[in-house]
């Protein structure tokens, strides 16, 4: 430990390069983990946030939810079907709001999300998660996602719906709760049927988007999904979390990243096994020396493992330090979180991938020979 300290110090300058390089690849890292999880959740948090266990769209809907249109015959059939519990119309739309609490008077592509109320506000389709404020009990009242409130969707702030003026008052905050990547709504269902009518007065009554469906009694999600698909062949039903995960984008944006990511776990450990292989190949008269001497190779290697480990461990601690103010902003319409999972699985695996390609470089350390030393061979045989 003492000689591995020892050669750190005499080389600060080339060590506290490589830490750097590190620490900036593991704020790279860690940055587009947040990213992605923002991003995935600004588009189908939604989803995953409501208390449904089990989402019925329409084939033609393609998952989407506004593009899905429930017929009542549909609604027959998933009433119909073994497993069904309760059920409730879910509508969802896109509007132009225009919040109070945006002193700038800007307004924004606001979704709402209607289902039918029940007790305190809780009803099938409800977001499941209120951090601040409450569920709403009545017509035009509404729970904002947690991502918008910075946007001026605050608790009791009013939202302006235009041009039919249709004015919703915001009662609560929910957590993670976006579509679309835009302010999210979650409102009563009639007060979704008049926003849609105070946009546009000739529209009619819209039928529902989706159904929100709790199973019966005795029964699972998967199973009351397997029980309605087999009702009827317009139906699709889904489990929220497939339903989330399965929304069109979703897979190509995680993709996307998973790419990046596994570039990003490549350059880490061939940097670090570069730099100790060439750091070894430059020192090779000093190793060749203690190896003369009588040092053992088992102490030269430790040695640089040590410095392997040092190195790599500072370089997570400052990518680290660096992640945190930045994961705590928003970008955009994206909020980004601390991701704890995240940071303790990249610093396993980089550290892990450090150890092992630096082996190459322990390998030469192994093949320097006492005798071939003492001739002036060392590791260049």
């Amino acid at each position: 430990m003492f000689l591995a300290f020892k050669e750190m110090a005499r080389a600060k300058v080339r060590f506290a390069l490589l830490i750097a390089a590190i620490a900036l690849l593991v704020f790279l890292i860690l940055f587009q983990q947040s990213l992605q999880n923002g991003l995935i959740t600004g588009f189908i948090g939604a989803i995953r946030e409501q208390n449904a266990p089990v989402l019925v769209y329409s084939v033609d809907g393609q998952r989407v939810i506004q593009g899905s249109v429930i017929t009542p015959d549909m609604e027959a059939d998933v009433l119909a079907a073994p497993g069904t519990g309760e059920v409730g119309p879910i509508g969802q739309g896109t509007f132009t709001g225009l919040p109070s609490g945006n002193t700038d008077g800007e307004t924004f592509d606001t979704t709402l999300i209607g289902y039918e109320l029940g007790p305190d506000g809780n009803g099938i389709g409800a977001p499941s998660t209120v951090v601040d404020g409450r569920l709403p009990t009545a017509d035009d009242e509404a729970v904002v996602s947690d991502a918008d409130v910075q946007l001026g969707y605050g608790i009791d702030d009013t939202v302006t719906l235009l041009p039919g003026g249709k004015e919703i008052t915001i009662v609560g905050v929910a957590e993670n709760a976006q579509l679309n990547v835009s302010p999210t709504l979650f409102v009563s269902y009639e007060t979704y049927l008049e926003a849609v009518k105070s946009v546009n007065p000739d529209a009619g009554t819209p039928l529902p988007n989706v159904l929100g469906v709790i199973p019966a009694e005795g029964f699972t999600p998967d199973e009351a999904v397997a029980s309605i698909n087999e009702q009827s062949l317009t139906l699709d039903a889904l489990t929220k979390d497939d339903a989330a995960a399965e929304t069109p984008g979703v897979a190509q944006v995680q993709q996307s990243f998973n790419i990046i990511f596994l570039l990003y776990g490549l350059v880490v450990p061939c940097v670090t096994g570069l730099f100790f292989l060439i750091v070894t190949f430059q020192k090779a008269n000093s190793l060749t020396l203690l190896r003369a001497i009588g040092a053992p190779a088992g102490r030269l290697v430790s040695s640089l493992l040590i410095q392997v480990v040092v190195i790599i461990g500072l370089g997570l601690l400052v990518g680290t330090l660096l992640y945190y103010p930045v994961s705590q902003q928003a970008l955009g319409g994206i909020s980004l979180q601390f991701e704890t999972a995240a940071v303790i699985f990249w610093s396993v695996l980089l550290l892990s991938l450090g150890v092992l390609s630096s082996l190459v470089a322990a390998r030469r350390v192994l093949k320097i020979d006492p005798i071939e030393a003492t001739t002036g061979q060392g590791v260049g045989s």
